[in-house]
């Protein structure tokens, strides 16, 4: 299952349109005219970009968002406005898709409970999913190598570590890394099997990590 966001790509697609990106503790702060865009391109494009991608590379995958299948509802945080966290997680649309053989593409736009779209961050979006789902791993690729003790020096890029110890580092992290982090650690109270924090960047990082003694980013254990 992949699950996706597109900050970089809403903030640009805010500035075309002449209005300046907000941002409190790491989440956007998004009014009506801002989620407008948010939705044009997390589904409008992103998402399909997305799935055209991956089925030109082997992958029968299918987009959606979770307004989909009542697959998020979300509750609304009033003070940044149209933004949610998400509440319930009805993974059975997703499991179904997975069944049929296809891979769910999930942009990270929500309903309330009277229906109206939200915007919701995607990291804390797949780790809700991923608990829903009873998930063996959880990968968040970003465009950092991955976790580090002493953000700004590479050489303290922490390989492993267990979710209290993350835990215990919620506080120091950038704006960037919490929501990450926050939702790894719910992940894993939950019974999500492993965390991986991965640079996206990099090509093949996901068999790099899985699938070599050292690994490449953070590995993250109940």
């Amino acid at each position: 299952v992949v699950v996706h966001g597109g900050g970089p790509q809403v903030s640009e697609a805010m500035r075309r349109a002449g209005v300046e990106p907000t941002f409190v503790n790491g989440l956007r702060v998004t009014d009506d005219a801002a989620m407008e865009v948010v939705r044009q391109v997390l589904v409008g494009s992103i998402n399909q970009n997305l799935v055209g991608l991956l089925c030109a590379a082997g992958l029968d995958a299918v987009g959606l968002s979770g307004v989909d299948g009542g697959t998020f509802v979300a509750d609304r945080l009033h003070d940044l406005g149209r933004v949610g966290n998400v509440r319930v997680v009805r993974p059975e649309l997703v499991l179904s898709i997975i069944g049929d053989g296809y891979t769910p593409v999930i942009a990270t736009v929500a309903p309330d409970d009277e229906g109206m779209a939200l915007n919701i961050n995607a990291d804390s979006a797949a780790g809700a999913l991923a608990i829903a789902l009873g998930a063996a791993k959880l990968v968040y690729l970003t465009n950092v190598e991955g976790l580090y003790s002493d953000l700004g020096d590479r050489g303290s890029l922490i390989s492993e570590l267990k979710a209290a110890e993350l835990e215990s580092m919620l506080p120091a992290l950038s704006s960037g890394m919490g929501p990450k982090a926050r939702s790894a650690v719910a992940a894993l109270q939950a019974g999500v099997g492993k965390v991986h924090i991965l640079d996206g960047r990099l090509q093949h990082s996901l068999l790099l990590e899985v699938f070599t003694d050292e690994g490449i980013g953070t590995q993250v254990l109940p």
